[in-house]
């Protein structure tokens, strides 16, 4: 199993069902691989298409196989609401090393509830040793003699 860095643009979401029925609802995005969670900032009132254009970064480790995006309704003085998770499948991105930004279905109670668009970039853990000791390897003052 690959090791490295997955950085995952997080764009937008579409189509999805609003949980809220007076008010537009204000969606966010937990993000998940394996045991680290992550949280995107809340579209406050953007509704069922959301756009948050954010990135955030994992370090992925052995059995690291999907990464899970479980999207949530902020409500005030009661639980957020559950509106639909997607969940993604790494093995690609770890042929690939980068997957520009795709739509994925959201799927709540096994049903299509919308979609979610993102971008992944996996970076091997070798390329960025190696590239740590390119950097050490030039121009160092301790090479001139």
């Amino acid at each position: 199993m690959p090791q490295g860095t997955l950085e995952v643009l997080l764009v937008a979401a579409k189509g999805l069902e609003n949980t809220d029925f007076l008010f537009n609802m204000d969606p966010y995005v937990i993000l998940k691989c394996r045991t680290q969670e992550q949280r995107s900032s809340v579209a406050s009132g953007k509704g069922t298409e959301p756009e948050w254009n954010e990135s955030f970064v994992f370090t992925v480790s052995d059995g690291a196989s999907d990464l899970t995006l479980k999207i949530m309704d902020s409500d005030v003085g009661t639980d957020d609401d559950f509106v639909g998770e997607a969940r993604i499948d790494l093995e690609p991105l770890f042929v690939e090393g980068s997957l520009p930004p795709t739509v994925y279905n959201v799927v709540k109670d096994q049903e299509y509830c919308g979609e979610i668009k993102v971008g992944l970039t996996f970076t091997p853990e070798e390329c960025v040793e190696r590239g740590y000791q390119r950097e050490e390897n030039y121009g160092g003052w301790r090479e001139s003699s």
